[in-house]
Formats: structure tokens, C-alpha cells, sequence
């Protein structure tokens, strides 16, 4: 039976340099779904045009527009790349100049040349739900994050800041704190 093997992480984008070479609806997509999860994230843009509406999530972001053909000399500096051009030969371009300066890359509806894959999210105030499907069907993603965003409760965050402070007061070491908050969370996931 075939698994997802890979390995999720939660990136702070505010201390990482994103790259997204394309400016068509695709490259939109992916700024929208960027700065949805994460507002701080510092991005640049080259594409030789820009929708509208990338021109207009640009200004509410820290983000960079540069009007120009791709040139491997944009990923300087870059830590994360998005390829999403209607040009095969230039997102695979993309992909070979990441691997060979060890940049992670990303090339929209390719597998075969990502690094990692932009999966559905779900936010909840501190709770933050990903969902991936190992880059084999989105729409599973997208389901099962309107799925996630019904059966949170909104007042999920409250839960997590009330555990917060409960921890801080927990005495003992790392050992006895878990065991602690596993005996006292227990209920939360016990059925009825």
C-alpha cells in the first residue's frame, strides 16, 4: 500500500525570502494562499506581467513585483522557490537552477520537480490544521479543509491559551509536564 512520506513543517515565512516566478492566475493562487496563512511572509515576484489582482494582494503584503523573464539570478538570497509559468521548458529551468544552488522548489501541478507541495490549511487562532494528499489530488486537500473548518470550534484558541498558562504552572520535569497534560487533556478526545 502506497503512503505519504513526507515530512510536514510549519515554516515562519517572516525570516525566510519566497520567490514565485509566473504573474498569471496560478502564480495569484499561490500569493493568496501564502499570505492567507502567513501575512509576514516576504515575497518577490518575477513575471514579465501581473494580473490585477496579484498587483492588489502586493500591496497589502510584503511583497516585491519585478516585471522581467526569469533569470537565475533572482534566486539570490531566495530561500523557497514557486514555479508557476505557462512554460514548461522555463518552470523546469526553475527547478534545475534550485537544485544546483540547494534552494527548495516548488513547480505548480509538476511532482516530479517539487520539493514540497502547498497543501490545504486550516487556521483556527493559534491552531493550525495541514493537510496534504502527497501532491496527488488538491481537491481532496480542499475538501478535507472545509471538512477541518467546519468540525473546529471557533473557540479553539481559547482551549490552547488556557493550556498555555495550566502548563506554565506544572511542576517537575519534561517527563512529569507531559505526563500532566496528557492526564488532564485526556477528556477532550474521550467518547461518550
Amino acid at each position: 500500500m502506497e503512503r505519504n512520506n513526507l515530512y510536514p513543517v510549519f515554516l515562519k515565512t517572516k525570516n525566510l525570502k519566497v520567490l514565485i516566478v509566473g504573474g498569471g492566475f496560478v502564480a495569484e493562487e499561490k500569493l493568496t494562499f501564502l499570505l492567507k496563512s502567513s501575512p509576514d511572509a516576504k515575497v518577490t515576484m518575477v513575471s514579465p506581467m501581473f494580473r490585477e489582482g496579484t498587483s492588489a494582494l502586493a500591496e497589502k503584503g510584503d511583497v516585491t513585483l519585478i516585471e522581467d523573464v526569469y533569470s537565475k539570478k533572482y534566486l539570490q538570497g531566495q530561500h523557497i522557490v514557486v514555479a508557476t509559468t505557462d512554460v514548461p521548458e522555463v518552470n523546469v529551468e526553475v527547478y534545475k537552477d534550485c537544485r544546483a544552488e540547494a534552494k527548495l522548489v516548488n513547480v505548480a501541478d509538476n511532482p516530479p520537480y517539487c520539493d514540497f507541495y502547498m497543501g490545504g490549511i486550516v487556521t483556527k487562532g493559534n491552531v493550525k490544521v495541514a493537510i496534504s494528499t502527497n501532491g496527488k489530488s488538491p481537491t481532496t486537500a480542499k475538501r478535507l479543509r472545509q471538512f477541518f473548518e467546519e468540525v473546529i470550534p471557533e473557540n479553539i484558541d481559547d482551549l490552547v491559551k488556557n493550556l498555555n498558562e495550566y502548563r506554565k504552572t506544572i511542576k517537575g520535569d519534561f517527563e512529569q509536564k507531559v505526563e500532566t497534560l496528557n492526564e488532564f487533556t485526556k477528556g477532550l478526545i474521550e467518547k461518550n
